[in-house]
C-alpha cells in the first residue's frame, strides 16, 4: 500500500518505520516528478529536499513550531505533508500556490518568494515567542547555501548570536546552487567542507566498519554518528565559518541520510539555544534528467515529458533571446560594457555574454544592493556595466539606484526582465512595481520596449548615455512580430495609428501598444479618432507626447504597472505644469497583491482589456464617464517652453 495518500498531516508521520519513511521518500520523489512535469514548476529544489522536509516534520511540530523557508520554491514536500496532495492545479488559479500561501494552510508563515530574509523572519518570531511566554517552541528556518550569498543573512546571524536565550533552528540546506551554481567565497568555502575527502572517507569508512557487525554495529554506528558530527565538522574546519558568531554547528550531515537527520535534528531541538544544522543535499536528486542538467538541474521547468525531461513546448523566441544576442552585438562593438547580475546568470540572458566575453561578467551572487553600489564604482572607472534582474528584485537595490548611481551621475544601464504581470509566480514575483518606484530617481531614464526590434534599438541608445541610470524593462514570454511605426518625432516618439479626428490619444507604454491599436480600431467602428503613440523613452515624459495631448480631448496611458505613480501619473502632472488641462485616465495594474494566475486572467481583473477600455472611453467621450473628454472643437494650450517639461 502506497504511504504517501495515508498522510494529512505531519504527527502521521511518528508512527512510520526508518524504511516506511525512505518508501515515502521515494514515493514523494515519484509524485513530484508526475505532478510537476504536467504543470510546470520548481522541480528540482524539491527533489532535493525530500528527506531532510521529512525529518523536520517527524522532529519538530508545525505548526507550533514555525517553519520557515527562505524563497519557498523549495516547499512542495511540505505542502504534501500537510495535507495538500492536489497537485493538478499548481500555480494555477484556484489550486496550489508554487511558493508557501497562509491562506492555504496554517502551516505556512513566510509567503515572500525573495532570498536571503528567511533568518530576520526566523529571529523575529523566536524573539516574540520568548517574549510572550511561549519559549518552549521552536522556531526551524531552511536557508539555502545559495542565500548565504545575500548580506540580509549575515545580519540576522549577527543578531541571533546576541540573543543565544531562545529555540532557534537554521538549517542550512546546501547544495551548491542556487539557481545556478552558487558563486563567491562563501560558495568555495561551502564547497570544500562539500567535497573533503577527510569528511567523507571518514564517514564512508566508518559507515562500512560499523554495517559489518549487522543490526547492532548498524544501531552503534547511529549512536556515535552525532558525536562525530562535531569532530568532522573541526576536522575539516568547517566551524571557522561560524567562530565568531557564538551559535552551534551540527554538521555537515547528509540530507537524504534519514536516521543521521533524525538524529542531528534531535539534538538541536534539545539544546536550548540557536544552532546552525549543516546538510549536504542533491538539488535534482532521484530523477536522472534533472541530474544530468548542468545549467541549473531543473530549478525551474515548464510541462516536460517526466521521463525524458524533455520540454514538451519549445514555444518562439523570448524576449530575454532577443536581450542575450542584442548585449553580445553589444559587447562587441564596445569592450568598455560589462555585464553584472545577482545569481541569474542564465536566467537573465547573460550566459551567451559569459561565454563571449568570459572576463567582462560579474555575478555577485544574490546581492543586488552590492551590485548596484559596484556597478556605479565600475561606472566611475570607466566602464559601463548593464545590470540585469528580474523587476521584482529591482526593490531590493532601491536605494543604491539612488544614492549611488543617480546621485554621482553614474552611466548605469538595468535591464529588468520579467516586468508587469508574470502569471504563474504569484504576488511576490510580479514586477509590476518597477515604473512607478523608478520613475522618482532624479535623471533617469526608462525605456519599455514594445518589440524585440525596439529592445535591441533600446540597449544601443542605453549605453551611450554615461552620465545617468537608464533602465530596459520587458515581460515575461514570447516577443510578438515586429509592430513597425507610421512615423518617428523628433524626439523618438513612435506614432503607431492616426485616426481620422483627435479625440483620444492612447500613450502606450512598452508590449501594451497591441492592446492600444485594438482599442483604436474599435475607437473607430464608434466614430472616435484615435491616435498612438509609443514613447519608447517613457520617462522622461517627451516633449511631443505633451504637444499631442494639448490637440487631443482625452488622453490615455496604457502600463504594466501599477496606476499609483506610474507612468500615466507622471504624464498628468506634466500636462498640468504645462498648462494643459486635458483629462488624463491612467489605465494599469492595482496597488495590490496579486495572486497566481494567468496573465490573461489578471489582465482581464484589471479591466485592460481591448473591450472594456474601448467601451470606458466611449462613455468618456459621451460624457458619461470619468474623467470626461474635452469638447469637441476644444484644444488645449501650452504655458511652459518644451525644455522645462521634464
Amino acid at each position: 500500500m502506497p504511504i504517501l495518500p495515508s498522510i494529512s498531516g505531519p504527527r502521521d508521520l511518528d508512527a512510520l518505520s526508518t524504511d516506511q519513511l525512505d518508501e515515502l521518500a521515494a514515493e514523494i520523489r515519484a509524485f513530484l516528478v508526475e505532478n510537476v512535469s504536467q504543470t510546470g514548476g520548481h522541480l528540482g529544489p524539491n527533489l532535493g529536499v525530500v528527506e531532510l522536509t521529512i525529518a523536520l516534520h517527524r522532529v519538530f511540530s508545525s505548526p507550533e513550531d514555525p517553519f520557515i523557508f527562505d524563497t519557498g520554491h523549495q516547499s512542495y514536500v511540505h505542502k504534501l505533508l500537510t495535507g495538500r496532495q492536489d497537485f493538478s492545479g499548481l500555480r494555477v488559479r484556484g489550486g496550489l500556490a508554487g511558493y508557501p500561501q497562509r491562506a492555504e494552510s496554517a502551516h505556512d508563515v513566510v509567503e515572500s518568494s525573495h532570498a536571503s530574509s528567511s533568518l530576520s523572519w526566523a529571529d523575529g518570531i523566536s524573539r516574540a515567542l520568548t517574549a510572550t511566554g511561549r519559549a518552549d517552541r521552536h522556531v526551524v528556518a531552511v536557508v539555502g547555501d545559495g542565500a548565504l550569498t545575500g548580506g540580509m543573512t549575515w545580519e540576522a546571524l549577527n543578531n541571533i548570536s546576541d540573543d543565544n536565550d531562545r529555540n532557534l533552528v537554521i538549517v542550512v540546506n546546501d547544495n551548491g546552487r542556487s539557481y545556478a551554481p552558487t558563486i563567491g567565497g562563501m560558495s568555495r568555502f561551502l564547497n570544500r567542507v562539500r567535497t573533503a575527502a577527510a569528511y567523507k572517507d571518514l564517514h564512508q569508512r566508518s559507515d562500512r566498519l560499523f554495517r559489518a557487525f549487522g543490526p547492532v554495529g548498524r544501531a552503534v554506528f547511529r549512536g556515535v554518528r552525532g558525536g562525530t558530527h562535531g569532530f568532522l565538522s573541526r576536522f575539516t574546519n568547517n566551524e571557522a565559518l561560524y567562530s565568531n558568531l557564538d551559535i552551534k554547528y551540527l554538521g555537515p550531515v547528509d540530507g537524504h541520510d534519514l536516521p543521521a537527520l533524525l538524529e542531528t535534528l534531535e539534538l538541536a531541538k534539545s539544546y536550548g539555544a540557536p544552532v546552525i544544522v549543516h546538510t549536504i543535499t542533491e538539488k535534482g536528486r532521484g530523477y536522472q534528467p534533472a541530474r544530468d542538467d548542468e545549467a541549473d538541474q531543473f530549478h525551474a521547468v515548464g510541462k516536460i515529458d517526466p521521463t525524458t525531461g524533455e520540454t514538451l513546448s519549445s514555444g518562439g523566441r523570448g524576449w530575454t533571446d532577443v536581450f542575450s544576442d542584442a548585449l553580445v552585438s553589444v559587447g562587441e562593438q564596445r569592450t568598455d560594457v560589462i555585464a553584472m547580475t545577482a545569481a541569474m546568470l542564465r536566467p537573465t540572458g547573460l550566459a551567451p555574454f559569459a561565454e563571449r566575453f568570459p572576463d567582462r561578467v560579474y555575478d555577485v551572487g544574490i546581492a543586488e544592493q552590492h551590485a548596484v553600489a559596484s556597478a556605479a564604482g565600475l561606472a566611475y572607472g570607466g566602464l559601463h556595466p548593464v545590470v540585469a534582474l528580474y523587476a521584482t528584485f529591482m526593490g531590493r537595490a532601491f536605494d543604491q539606484v539612488l544614492m549611488d548611481v543617480a546621485l554621482h551621475r553614474a552611466g548605469v544601464t538595468f535591464v529588468l526582465d520579467r516586468a508587469g504581470v508574470t502569471g504563474p509566480d504569484g504576488p511576490s514575483h510580479h514586477g509590476m512595481w518597477d515604473l512607478a518606484m523608478l520613475q522618482i530617481v532624479p535623471h533617469i531614464r526608462i525605456a519599455a520596449p514594445r518589440d524585440g526590434a525596439r529592445l535591441t534599438e533600446a540597449l544601443n541608445e542605453a549605453v551611450q548615455v554615461d552620465d545617468a541610470p537608464t533602465v530596459i524593462r520587458f515581460p515575461k514570454g514570447e516577443v510578438a512580430a515586429d509592430l513597425p511605426a507610421i512615423e518617428r518625432l523628433k524626439d523618438g516618439v513612435d506614432v503607431l495609428a492616426r485616426g481620422e479626428s483627435e479625440d483620444v490619444l492612447i500613450v502606450a507604454i512598452g508590449p501594451f501598444a497591441e492592446l492600444a491599436l485594438d482599442v483604436a480600431d474599435r475607437l473607430r467602428a464608434q466614430g472616435i479618432g484615435a491616435t498612438v503613440v509609443d514613447p519608447r523613452w517613457a520617462i522622461p515624459v517627451q516633449p511631443s507626447v505633451i504637444e499631442m495631448a494639448a490637440h487631443h480631448r482625452l488622453v490615455i496611458t496604457l502600463e504594466d504597472g501599477i496606476r499609483v505613480g506610474g507612468i500615466g501619473t507622471r504624464v498628468r502632472q506634466v500636462l498640468r505644469e504645462a498648462g494643459i488641462d486635458t483629462a488624463v485616465d491612467e489605465l494599469g495594474l492595482p496597488d495590490e497583491f496579486i495572486d497566481h494566475a494567468s496573465r490573461d486572467q489578471i489582465l482581464v481583473d484589471a479591466g485592460l482589456t481591448a473591450p472594456k477600455i474601448a467601451q470606458d472611453i466611449v462613455s468618456q467621450v459621451l460624457g458619461t464617464r470619468i474623467p470626461k473628454a474635452r469638447d469637441a472643437g476644444e484644444t488645449g494650450t501650452i504655458d511652459l517652453p518644451l525644455h522645462e517639461r521634464h
